[in-house]
């Protein structure tokens, strides 16, 4: 569903994605890993068409991105930090954003189960910011898109609406192509399918979690990705 393919990207002389080759599929979860300053954010954004690469491409579903912004119509997305107008309350954005979009098959599940409608009438200004969390996680799936990507959707979360969110990433998993970025490994571990880590802008690896868990022999991912990464600081 999306194919990165020779993906070169600097801002100015600094190069922040270097030869980046990956195809991501319907059904996985994905998991992008790396330290801070690795590339993740701007790869996210240059999959959504917010950031232009100098060399390479991204297709989706067949289109490349630079043909236009049609395929966003397909994709949900989850900023790490939402930014809403602070004047409108939490039913004026959902009303907004269905008038723009004119999609009858929507998926509410979300909307209902963070209890959003009991607070519909509150100003987005005045919402914590566990609560912003879930009006963008519930915007994601709103239009029921067939790729998903989430950045650090459970940061900020209470650990009920946490596993909310991890439940429905799972039941939606089948069905939808669901990139996702997180710093918690934890969670990853839980719902991810394939692990892909970038390092200084290099894709290092891109692999099935259980298959890395395998050549481990560690069960938890987080033990597994550091002794991954000392492995190949020692051969340097």
């Amino acid at each position: 569903m999306i194919q990165i393919k020779d993906l070169h990207k600097n801002y100015g002389k600094h190069q922040v994605l270097k030869n980046i080759n990956v195809e991501l599929e319907r059904g996985m979860v994905a998991g992008l890993i790396g330290q801070n300053g690795t590339g993740k954010t701007t790869l996210i954004k240059s999959i959504l068409g917010l950031t232009q690469f100098q060399k390479g491409d991204i297709l989706v579903e067949g289109v490349s991105v630079k043909a236009g912004p049609e395929y966003r119509n397909n994709i949900g997305y989850m900023a790490q930090m939402g930014r809403y107008p602070e004047n409108m309350n939490i039913a004026q954005l959902f009303d907004m954003m269905k008038k723009i979009r004119t999609i009858d098959k929507r998926d509410e599940e979300l909307y209902e189960k963070f209890q959003l409608q009991k607070i519909a009438h509150q100003n987005l200004g005045q919402l914590s910011g566990g609560t912003i969390q879930k009006v963008s996680a519930a915007l994601a799936f709103l239009f029921n898109p067939d790729i998903l990507i989430l950045d650090e959707p459970t940061a900020g979360l209470d650990p009920i609406a946490s596993e909310i969110l991890k439940e429905k990433i799972i039941k939606e998993s089948t069905k939808k192509l669901i990139l996702i970025t997180s710093h918690i490994l934890n969670d990853l571990d839980e719902i991810a399918s394939h692990a892909l880590f970038l390092q200084e802008g290099s894709l290092l690896f891109f692999e099935h979690i259980k298959s890395l868990k395998e050549k481990s022999g560690h069960q938890k991912l987080g033990k597994t990705i550091a002794e991954i990464m000392l492995e190949r600081e020692l051969k340097k």
